[in-house]
């Protein structure tokens, strides 16, 4: 497949018309009026705007519904109502990994995502399937999209005996992220769980992704011990919190202490921008210094309805549940789908820069806050120098 690739007459993040030469993979040069080469494809972006590829940073790409026709929601409002509920669903409704993997994969990348971090559910009741499944689906499309896989939890580690274990066998055969949830609430054994987890970082050499959807003082306190094995495994920079719902309690005195103990680890943060509970203040983790990225979460799946894996519209919601209204504010909303999510996953070589991987995605807008604001379809969506979408539509067949 030819990697070889000129993007003409487009703006780089908005800025001066500019054409874009990408060599195997690579963005080699970015200026105006680069000679054609004969080995070389052209494409004219008739001035669009060029960002780098989307990044989704958080969903689950083995719980997708995405294909399956319109399942009425049955879960209750709790969280084990919901693990509860998608265990008794996966069986009745046969939601295949791979198969469901596979259409959210080729539905992310007509929206310009170029790379995924997926947490994969794993437990003994599904032992390794999810993983296995997931992991069929990156093999499959490492040429479109470059898929992290991070080993989940979901029904608990501590409380459902075996997990660890089945967690192990997958980091040994080619997960990449070691996962947590909820150590007071799922587990109840904080000490626990946090123990087996950095326990298996230090095993393995791999990074962590934690959910934390424990709300206020339970959630700070998970939160310390989290911070506190961060810095005792010498981990800065390798950890995740997810969702880190504390982080938007009413006490904003305690919630930017735990802020500035997150920056001083280096302890990244993910967020769906969900309007449905407190959420992380974009803002006060920005002037503090701690990364932020975004995701979608779950995809139409059977513990919500809602979802397309759009990113730029990912955006939009984080800046609308963070009040951004300047064009600045509406980039660093962009900028937590893009360059925070690489930083998180350790993603070297990412931008639009000479030097970079080639991942570009064009959209037509004045701006690149129009741009989220009006979430325009994607022209073009390259990766590593090979189209991959165009006009909206991967071109790639959906399993």
């Amino acid at each position: 497949m030819n990697k070889n690739l000129i993007i003409r007459n487009v703006r780089p993040l908005g800025g001066d018309l500019s054409d874009i030469l990408i060599r195997e993979g690579r963005i080699v040069s970015i200026s105006s009026g680069i000679q054609t080469e004969e080995d070389v494809a052209v494409e004219d972006g008739d001035g669009a705007i060029a960002l780098p590829g989307l990044i989704e940073a958080h969903t689950h790409l083995d719980k997708s519904l995405l294909g399956m026709g319109w399942r009425p929601h049955q879960a209750g409002p709790s969280l084990k109502d919901k693990i509860d509920t998608e265990r008794r669903l996966k069986k009745e409704w046969d939601i295949d990994p791979v198969r469901q993997s596979a259409r959210q994969v080729v539905q992310s990348l007509g929206y310009g995502s170029t790379i995924i971090r997926s947490h994969v559910d794993v437990d003994p009741d599904i032992g390794l399937e999810g993983f296995q499944g997931v992991a069929e689906t990156r093999r499959e499309y490492r040429e479109a999209i470059d898929i992290q896989i991070v080993v989940f939890p979901q029904s608990g580690l501590m409380s459902c005996p075996g997990t660890l274990e089945l967690m192990d066998e997958a980091l040994e055969n080619g997960a990449d992220v070691i996962g947590g949830l909820d150590p007071c609430g799922i587990d109840r054994d904080p000490k626990g769980q946090l123990d087996a987890i950095f326990h298996l970082a230090e095993k393995h050499g791999k990074p962590i992704d934690i959910h934390l959807h424990e709300p206020d003082e339970l959630g700070a306190f998970s939160m310390e011990m989290i911070v506190e094995r961060t810095r005792a495994h010498g981990m800065q920079g390798k950890v995740v919190i997810s969702h880190a719902f504390c982080l938007g309690m009413a006490d904003r005195m305690r919630a930017h202490g735990l802020v500035e103990r997150l920056a001083d680890e280096n302890i990244a943060i993910v967020t769906v921008a969900t309007p449905s509970r407190p959420v992380p203040a974009a803002a006060e983790l920005r002037e503090a210094g701690v990364t932020l990225c975004a995701g979608s979460d779950g995809i139409r799946d059977t513990w919500a309805p809602y979802g397309n894996g759009d990113m730029l519209e990912r955006a939009m919601l984080l800046g609308l549940r963070n009040n951004f209204r300047n064009d600045s504010e509406i980039e660093y909303a962009l900028w937590a789908c893009t360059h925070g999510g690489a930083k998180m996953m350790g993603i070297p070589d990412y931008g639009l820069a000479e030097g970079c991987t080639g991942d570009v995605v064009l959209v037509e807008a004045e701006t690149v806050a129009q741009a989220v604001v009006d979430r325009p379809s994607r022209l073009l969506v390259v990766k590593r120098g090979l189209i991959v979408a165009r006009n909206g539509a991967a071109l790639i067949e959906t399993p």
